[in-house]
């Protein structure tokens, strides 16, 4: 079981979820959810990345946490029927574990580990969440790209990372010209190799000295709430 969530319960609380779980490829781009969405349907990355955009009234979006195998998408809906705050779109394409939000409920309610897991995921969600807020209001775009970059390696099992400019642009909030400009900075210093629609990582030593500490303050909130959130495989 690769998400890291799951992988934590006890082997008793394993066993009650996994009738209920089915496996769905979840391609680039896909619609989970839009803001004010009922959530119906719980999903657990194994390798795809979901994005959690903040929209505004203008059509003007900027990412506000990334999920991956580390946690899952809509798992408050556990607790009680929920609507999303957020458009979840998936950012890097895979599989994921899927189970409807009425027995994940029912599960919850029989299960202290799952309810302890569910408490201490959320607050790790939410600590990325406003660091990433503190994040795009205070530092600076080449920055934050790298940030955004070492997140999504965190969650993928390879180098190569295919996004647009477009995607790019939404992620950081910024113009895709912004976008072509900083990826060629990082790729003149040797950090990664960029070309349309794709990202090769080829210094991460590189890219971690480069990125602020928003990055670093994310991934201990995780580590301290989720051990096992990125260990490797």
């Amino acid at each position: 079981m690769k998400n890291r969530l799951l992988s934590a319960l006890p082997s008793e609380d394993k066993a009650l979820i996994a009738p209920y779980l089915s496996t769905v490829d979840l391609e680039k781009g896909r619609l989970l959810y839009d803001p004010g969405d009922r959530i119906d349907q719980v999903y657990f990355p194994n390798d795809c990345v979901i994005s959690l955009m903040t929209l505004m009234e203008s059509g003007a979006a900027i990412e506000s946490a990334t999920i991956g195998r580390e946690g899952a998408l809509g798992l408050m809906a556990a607790v009680a029927p929920r609507q999303s705050l957020s458009r979840a779109i998936i950012q890097a394409p895979g599989s994921a574990l899927r189970i409807a939000a009425g027995p994940l409920h029912d599960i919850w309610s029989r299960s202290a580990a799952l309810r302890d897991l569910v408490d201490r995921h959320n607050e790790a969600l939410f600590g990325h969440a406003i660091q990433s807020v503190a994040c795009n209001a205070l530092h600076a775009v080449e920055a934050r790209f790298c940030r955004w970059l070492l997140s999504c390696h965190d969650r993928i099992d390879t180098n190569t990372v295919n996004l647009t400019q477009e995607f790019l642009a939404d992620m950081l909030g910024v113009q895709r010209t912004t976008v072509t400009a900083v990826a060629g900075s990082l790729q003149n210093k040797g950090l990664i190799r960029y070309r349309r629609g794709v990202v090769d990582i080829l210094d991460r030593p590189g890219i971690e000295a480069m990125t602020c500490e928003c990055y670093g303050a994310v991934r201990r909130g995780y580590e301290r709430l989720l051990p096992a959130s990125f260990e490797q495989t």
